[in-house]
């Protein structure tokens, strides 16, 4: 893995070498001349590694949860907190996705590795089968935030490259057919940790026909993933967001990071201000909420055992497992996100005080607990990931009670991912038709996956009952965070946050045109044929 990223770090640098800060993100065709860097099989494989550098952001998958209500972000300029509350304009603090780099540097590869010869023909063709994987990814991501984008697959002169946007539509087409030539072309395991093979083209297969609502194809893409063989679930959940469980056979894809060459840097930023973070992302007690209990019942369902007075006890081990919680036993000490003062000191952890104390009184656990796996929390080799065997197993189930209703296959699905939790199984006869056994499948898929960046998406393409998105409900209104005290005296960690109400975290308000993200305004000036999508 580190010749990997040497090789990525070298491509890199010979990029920004030759490059200007330009339109499209672009290096002039003049700057590197094919006939002298692209010679050999070897160099093929050098610019190979050059467009998986930033081929997806783990970083941006950490932060996309604060778009949604099952998380905050409180430092604007990280451009996410307008995301989430709905404050978005072209030419505010807005994360910005409009950026070509990676696709440029696809089409260059696809278009210099034709006529180079290679000792086996099937290298080649898995070659070209990860890198229009990569091109497929970076086009189906931009197409949903932004509802459309330029399809631009080679053009010699910047003013070539001013084109209007291709519709949603049009795109979506081309990432299913991207996709569906990349599959057939590559090998059935990865080469080495971090390269693509069919499971990760099939998972994009997957997620991005679920998003688009052709359950059959997302069907057909998690049944070829079940029978790959390859993947299954990590017997221990926490287990999989560790340093230690980057090996683990439920991860299909993830971010390969190396502590001394290539580390990441933003799990220090997640941490709380009293462990030396900055709460950049930060659960929300509406995931919290979220959370069946132990029993398998709701907390709003009666004889499920739920006490507002310690919300934390008897839930979905998930929970804990998922979010560091007021009350927990933490670093030789417990949790205090509630109190002001602590022994008669300041509580740096005061979500009114200091501006890195996490806003929610919650933070992540997952790629966080245990802090002991990090010598240095702003210099990490973790693996973020991008796609595991869970969501396979969520997806199948919903697109197939989306297509067919209620059937032991979809319950045999759920249940595999709630057993692993240690969650009762499903009631069948409560949820016995497709629209109650929807809402539990959308639960599932929210609690499994909160913290890996899915959720917005989720509620983006959700529908409810009168045909309105999800997040046009749960992205309307105050944010609030549980208010009270920390009972030291209390041997159970659940239930020493004792909660007395709650206070405000921020107003949020989601309107339609919310769905898509503003085109930067740097983009609309460059390009005159782009058009800025409605309501901004």
């Amino acid at each position: 893995m580190k010749k990997i990223v040497i090789y990525m770090l070298a491509v890199a640098a010979l990029a920004g070498a030759t490059s200007c800060e330009g339109f499209l993100d672009t290096a002039p065709y003049d700057a590197l001349s094919p006939s002298t860097t692209w010679k050999t099989e070897a160099d093929a494989q050098k610019f190979l590694i050059g467009c998986y550098d930033g081929w997806f952001s783990d970083e941006n998958l950490l932060y996309w949860d604060c778009a949604s209500d099952f998380g905050y972000n409180f430092h604007i300029h990280e451009g996410w907190r307008n995301i989430g509350n709905g404050g978005m304009t072209a030419s505010n603090a807005v994360a910005d996705f409009y950026r070509f780099t990676t696709i440029r540097r696809c089409n260059d590869f696809l278009t210099n590795i034709e006529p180079i010869q290679f000792a086996d023909e099937k290298v080649k063709n898995d070659m070209i089968g990860q890198v229009k994987t990569i091109r497929a990814y970076q086009y189906y991501e931009r197409n949903r935030l932004y509802g459309g984008f330029p399809i631009i697959d080679s053009y010699a002169t910047a003013d070539e490259a001013k084109v209007p946007r291709k519709s949603e539509e049009e795109v979506k087409k081309y990432v299913f057919d991207e996709i569906d030539a990349a599959i057939p072309l590559l090998s059935d395991k990865p080469a080495s940790s971090g390269t693509i093979a069919k499971g990760t083209a099939l998972a994009l297969k997957m997620r991005s026909a679920l998003y688009y609502g052709d359950y059959q194809r997302t069907i057909d893409a998690a049944k070829a993933i079940v029978a790959l063989g390859q993947y299954e679930l990590d017997e221990n959940y926490a287990h999989v967001f560790t340093v230690a469980g980057k090996g683990s056979k439920e991860i299909i894809a993830s971010y390969q990071r190396d502590k001394s060459l290539y580390s990441q840097w933003v799990i220090g930023a997640m941490y709380n201000n009293a462990d030396g973070g900055w709460s950049s992302m930060v659960p929300t007690q509406n995931l919290v909420d979220t959370y069946e209990m132990s029993n398998g019942l709701t907390k709003d369902e009666s004889g499920s055992g739920y006490d507002p007075k310690h919300p934390f006890a008897n839930r979905d081990p998930r929970m804990a497992m998922t979010v560091l919680y007021p009350g927990m036993d933490w670093q030789g000490g417990i949790i205090n996100t509630l109190d002001k003062t602590i022994g008669g000191n300041k509580n740096p952890n005061d979500p009114d005080d200091a501006n890195n104390a996490s806003k929610t009184a919650l933070t992540w656990a997952k790629y966080l607990a245990p802090k002991s796996q990090y010598d240095n929390m702003w210099s990490t080799d973790v693996s973020v990931i991008l796609f595991r065997y869970a969501e396979v197993l969520l997806s199948y189930a919903e697109a197939e009670n989306e297509l067919n209703g209620p059937s032991e296959t979809v319950y045999t699905l759920l249940n595999q991912v709630r057993n692993r939790a240690g969650m009762p199984e499903v009631n069948k006869a409560k949820y016995g038709t497709k629209e109650t056994l929807r809402e539990l499948i959308r639960r599932e898929r929210g609690v499994e996956l909160a913290g890996e960046g899915i959720r917005r998406a989720d509620i983006l393409r959700w529908k409810d009952a009168n045909g309105k998105m999800v997040a046009e409900t749960v992205l309307n209104g105050p944010l609030t965070r549980v208010a009270g005290t920390i009972n030291y005296q209390e041997p159970d960690p659940f239930k020493r946050a004792v909660v007395t109400g709650t206070s405000k975290v921020e107003d949020r308000e989601f309107k339609i045109h919310n769905k898509y993200l503003p085109i930067p305004q740097g983009a609309l000036d460059k390009n005159p044929e782009l058009k800025q999508n409605p309501g901004y």
